[in-house]
């Protein structure tokens, strides 16, 4: 029989290390690389996982076989590669660096043969690192309809769908520049749902949206994009291939790790140290405040009658949530889902949430975490929990209290993480 937990912080650091470290790269994708074949192979890829793929790529493939290409990743996300080049850009809203790399990419895959593989490797971000504007666009349209999409609330599904079809390179745009060469797609999901067309917005898969939703998402959302950006989208010309568009090459998709991998590795790890492990979903969206409320009367359930699960037991869940934003707080969807629990759960408690990717919105934390004494601690301080959820100010609250969690770039990416651990009732 396992210990009682004497140090609840580190059985929760500990949960999320054990999922992160059972996506990551060098775990994933050795299993899933295709044979080399007769001709080239050219490496394409986007993603805050990107650079790290690569380098396991580069590691696991023969010396003597043909290998080349690019993948662009988000600045501080690269990794040392020799016969891949590694480009960085900014996310989540584009830059010129993006916009570049994604023209070159073209570049890379052009004049190949039926005997050529492209081998693309895809992860959360690469949708916005991917920024080449489609005809008559420019950086600065999809720059102002990203903010706009980001300060929404609109889900992971709609922001790409948009983004695929101001694009001339997602939405399954560059598996047609590929053509006539084999092309495999190895994503690492950041997707409720691991729809693989939506992982960075699948450049190298045909798309099943349509320009007619990307419309009907703008006007949900009320963003009020530049007129010749609507007319665009208003326009055939804008419609991404489809599925079964004879245009597309031999391709092939496998989606290598995901949030619910994850979320089983730290299951594993729960059971091994003595606490039953409640498992609520890996594709778990909405408002974060919202999903923090529909957590606390979970875990409230549990402390008081003993349902669904009893004490010691651990809450665990992935997804990807939104924030709606309207202050001008700092801190992502971890920091607000935190506060908003710690607003609201009234039970013995410790909880953590973070971003696996190590990275909370756009701030230099993957997250944080709160004990049981949560309201003592910040009354001391004088800090009032319900005024820093008002401002969208999570980063702050939990800088305050000094319970933000820095990992830097784990160079892998399935989206949120959130982990609430209830002990045994004294």
């Amino acid at each position: 029989m396992s210990a009682p937990i004497t140090d609840p912080q580190a059985f929760l650091r500990g949960l999320f290390d054990t999922a992160v470290a059972a996506v990551s790269p060098a775990v994933c994708v050795p299993a899933h690389l295709p044979p080399p074949p007769k001709g080239r192979t050219v490496i394409v890829g986007a993603g805050k996982a990107a650079a790290a793929m690569a380098a396991v790529v580069e590691a696991h493939w023969p010396a003597d076989k043909p290998l080349s290409g690019m993948v662009v990743t988000r600045y501080g996300h690269g990794a040392p590669t020799s016969r891949i080049r590694v480009v960085e850009a900014a996310h989540p809203v584009p830059d010129a660096a993006g916009e570049a790399a994604a023209a070159q990419m073209f570049d890379e895959v052009r004049g190949l043969s039926a005997d050529d593989l492209v081998l693309c490797l895809i992860s959360g971000g690469g949708s916005a690192l991917l920024a080449l504007p489609a005809p008559g666009l420019t950086l600065a349209d999809k720059q102002t309809v990203n903010r706009a999409l980001l300060k929404s609330g609109a889900n992971i599904h709609e922001m790409n769908c948009v983004r695929k079809h101001l694009s001339a390179i997602k939405g399954g745009r560059l598996a047609l520049a590929c053509a006539p060469a084999r092309v495999v797609t190895l994503g690492i999901s950041d997707i409720p749902g691991d729809d693989p067309s939506v992982i960075a917005s699948g450049p190298t898969l045909a798309d099943p949206t349509t320009r007619q939703q990307a419309l009907a998402i703008l006007d949900k959302y009320r963003i009020e994009a530049p007129p010749h950006v609507r007319a665009w989208l208003e326009s055939p010309d804008c419609e991404t291939p489809k599925p079964g568009d004879p245009r597309l090459p031999r391709s092939e998709i496998h989606v290598i790790a995901t949030a619910q991998q994850a979320l089983q590795a730290a299951a594993s790890y729960a059971r091994a140290h003595g606490v039953t492990p409640l498992v609520l979903g890996d594709s778990i969206e909405g408002e974060s405040r919202d999903i923090a409320y529909m957590h606390a009367a979970i875990a409230r359930q549990i402390a008081q009658h003993g349902e669904p699960v009893k004490a010691p037991c651990v809450i665990l869940s992935g997804g990807e949530t939104t924030v709606t934003v309207r202050g001008n707080g700092r801190g992502g969807r971890a920091a607000e889902f935190l506060l908003a629990l710690a607003s609201v759960l009234d039970v013995p408690a410790w909880a953590l949430a973070c971003d696996t990717d190590g990275i909370d919105g756009t701030e230099d934390n993957a997250g944080a975490w709160f004990g049981s004494n949560i309201h003592e601690r910040a009354t001391q301080r004088r800090l009032a929990s319900a005024d820093f959820l008002a401002n969208n100010d999570g980063y702050s609250f939990f800088a305050a209290l000094d319970q933000l969690i820095v990992t830097g770039p784990t160079r892998t990416n399935v989206n949120d993480f959130r982990a609430i651990y209830l002990p045994v009732s004294s």
